[in-house]
């Protein structure tokens, strides 16, 4: 009887040896990374990138003064440019319309420039994601006061400044333009 009150002892502690080591050992301990092992309310808010831009419809710039009443000392901060409309340039350029219909005139004209590989398009975020002479980057529509703004925009978001990309901006625009 002795003996199998102690081999009883023995197989409770392993048991609670190999459950103490199994709780330590477990998902917990490894984890998430980053801004998921936040809690949903610590998380950084995402934006799509076309909320983050003011509207230029006008309804929050501040009203002209008059010359008797306007003050001798420092002037009003300037609007930025983005808001109004992206600056021109090798990286983009408008077209007269609205984004629907820039987005389906960027489609048709991307399919007519060889060499160009659309690997995916999504209207909603008037973009697509091609691949041309070796460079993959994003097609973007954007909608501005002046009708849609093209350009091109690398993986991480900022606008895309190397030779391929340039090139197909510079084709689009040709194409967009007859």
């Amino acid at each position: 009887m002795r003996q199998s009150v102690s081999t009883v002892r023995v197989l409770s502690y392993a048991l609670l040896a190999v459950a103490v080591a199994a709780g330590t050992t477990g998902c917990f301990k490894r984890g998430a990374k980053g801004d998921y092992a936040l809690a949903p309310e610590m998380r950084p808010l995402e934006v799509p990138p076309d909320l983050n831009v003011p509207a230029g419809a006008g309804g929050n710039q501040v009203p002209a003064l008059s010359s008797a009443t306007k003050p001798a000392a420092p002037a009003a901060p300037a609007a930025p440019a983005a808001a109004a409309a992206p600056a021109a340039g090798n990286s983009g350029f408008t077209i007269p319309g609205s984004k629907e219909e820039a987005f389906g005139k960027v489609g048709t004209a991307l399919e007519g420039v060889e060499g160009v590989t659309i690997a995916s398009r999504a209207q909603l975020l008037g973009s697509y994601d091609v691949a041309y002479e070796g460079s993959n980057f994003l097609v973007r529509v954007v909608a501005v006061d002046a009708g849609a703004y093209i350009s091109a925009v690398d993986p991480r978001g900022m606008p895309a400044t190397a030779e391929a990309p340039v090139k197909l901006i510079g084709a689009l625009k040709a194409k967009l333009a007859q």
